[in-house]
Parts: structure tokens; C-alpha cells; sequence
């Protein structure tokens, strides 16, 4: 089955990885902006970051025949430094309209401090001033149901940012009902230790439904596997769910959310 990974850091990963999501299936890949493994001291860092996302990027996932889609934003875990996320959320016009930029993220929380939030409702400002679609990383384990309610009530603050250009990512049993109920798009990632397991996404989905929510790996530089949307499919057809059903959450979700940014251009494959 066709589907589309709407949050993977393929920066982190080899080729090879390319060459395996494509045997599975994987037509194209939602690359947002993260944390390099240390923190950047200069605007100049993520101005190369965002060339390397933009330019190479798209380039090395063609060979396998993957599209690429990326997102810009500095990340939640270096927003303590305001004075550089500053110059960072000025520099994003710069990168914006390039082929296959779909907005602004992923953006969030990530201890819920104050710094966090303050850079957080800027980048929104940026999202809102430009009409982009806008992805949220929202804390691990304990810090979560804080920190996606910080989130929501920011969000919900605004009249400016239409919820279903938003999506909340990195939902689990006891936040995607907060996100869905306010009108927002959801991830769920499947991860080997923590967030979802294929079986609790599933289970997710027979509980809250299959609209407004999408699936990834969120492959990065520690335990994750980019082939994981694989596993959540198996595990939606063990249990009986249509390829109808399986296909909306895996396809035609990230289709319907990325086509409102007009720089969203599936090609079909020959």
C-alpha cells in the first residue's frame, strides 16, 4: 500500500533507509526542522540547516524516487535562547517559498517553560502573517497533557490561525482527544519505546475514528524506525480494518492536510 510518512528527520538517516520505505510503499516524506543533537549558536547554522533541507535534501530522497516535503522553524529544545530563535523566525521569509516548504515546524514545547511559550506564539505570528500551515511538537511522557493544554490554550488564544491548518503532533491515549475536540489535525508516532506503538495507534483509531489524524515514524537520530507506518498498516489489516479504512490514515489524511499549502505537489508515480 501507497503511503506518505507526514513526520520523518531523514537528515538523520542513510540512503538506505530511503531505498527501504520505498519497498515498502512510501511515495514521499514531511521533513520537519529538529534539533541537530546540539544546540546551533548562529543564525548562520540553520541558514545552512535549512539550505541542506531545501536543496539536498529533496535531491538525495529522488534518487530512491521519494518526494520531499520539509517544514522550517528553530525547535522547541534551543528556544531558550530568544535572542537567536529571533533571528531565526527572521530569517524563515528567506527559505518560505521554495519548492516544497510546507510551513512552519515543528514548533512547540518542550520542558513548557516560559521561554518555550514565548517563542512558540512568535513563530505563530510568522505562520499567521504568512498564511502557513503550522506542525507541533508537543513534550515526552510526564510533560505531555501539560504541555499540549499550554498549546491548545495558546492556539485557541488566536482567531488568525484556522484550526484545521494546524497540527498537533506526538498525540497519545490522553491527548488526542484535546487536540481533535478543538478542531486541530493530530499525528500519532510510532516510536519503539516511547509515544505509540502500531497497536496503540490503532487502537486510538478505533476509539476517536479516522478523521484529522495521521501516522508517522518520526525516524530520527535515536531508537525509531522509518518503516514503522508499514507496521501500523499490518497491524490495521490483522485486525480486520477495510484497505479503504487503512489507506485514508496512511495517504489520503496527510494528502487532504498538506494540500492546503500551495506548494504541496504530489506526483503520481508512472
Amino acid at each position: 500500500m501507497e503511503f506518505i510518512d507526514p513526520h520523518v528527520h531523514m537528515v538523520s538517516r542513510t540512503t538506505d533507509d530511503y531505498e527501504r520505505m520505498v519497498r515498502m510503499g512510501c511515495v514521499a516524506v514531511s521533513e520537519p526542522a529538529f534539533w541537530a543533537g546540539y544546540d546551533r549558536g548562529t543564525v548562520e547554522g540553520f541558514r545552512d540547516y535549512f539550505r541542506q533541507l531545501t536543496g539536498f535534501e529533496k535531491k538525495r530522497a529522488g534518487w530512491s524516487g521519494v518526494q520531499h516535503f520539509t517544514w522550517l522553524c528553530i525547535n522547541a529544545k534551543e528556544a531558550e535562547n530568544v535572542s537567536l530563535s529571533r533571528e531565526v523566525i527572521q530569517m524563515i521569509p528567506e527559505f518560505i517559498n521554495e519548492t516544497g516548504v510546507l510551513g512552519i515546524g515543528e514548533i512547540g514545547l518542550n520542558k513548557n517553560t516560559k521561554n518555550e511559550s514565548l517563542v512558540f506564539r512568535e513563530h505563530l505570528d510568522l505562520a499567521a502573517k504568512l498564511k502557513e500551515l503550522v506542525l507541533i511538537h508537543t513534550p515526552h511522557l510526564q510533560d505531555k497533557y501539560k504541555g499540549t493544554r499550554m498549546i491548545v490554550d495558546m492556539l485557541k488564544e488566536r482567531t488568525d490561525l484556522p484550526p484545521e491548518r494546524v497540527c498537533i503532533d506526538h498525540v497519545e491515549e490522553h491527548t488526542v482527544r484535546l487536540a481533535r475536540e478543538n478542531g486541530f489535525w493530530c499525528g500519532m508516532t510510532l516510536y519503539p519505546t516511547t509515544k505509540c506503538t502500531p497497536a496503540r495507534a490503532a487502537d486510538i483509531i478505533e476509539r476517536y475514528g479516522d478523521e484529522r489524524i495521521m501516522v508517522n515514524s518520526a525516524g530520527d537520530w535515536g531508537p525509531s524506525n522509518p518503516v514503522s507506518v508499514p507496521d501500523f498498516i499490518q497491524e490495521m489489516r490483522r485486525r480486520g480494518h477495510s484497505e479503504a479504512k487503512i489507506r485514508k490514515v496512511v495517504y489520503e489524511n496527510p494528502l487532504e492536510f498538506f494540500g492546503q499549502c500551495q506548494r504541496f505537489k504530489i506526483e503520481k508515480r508512472k
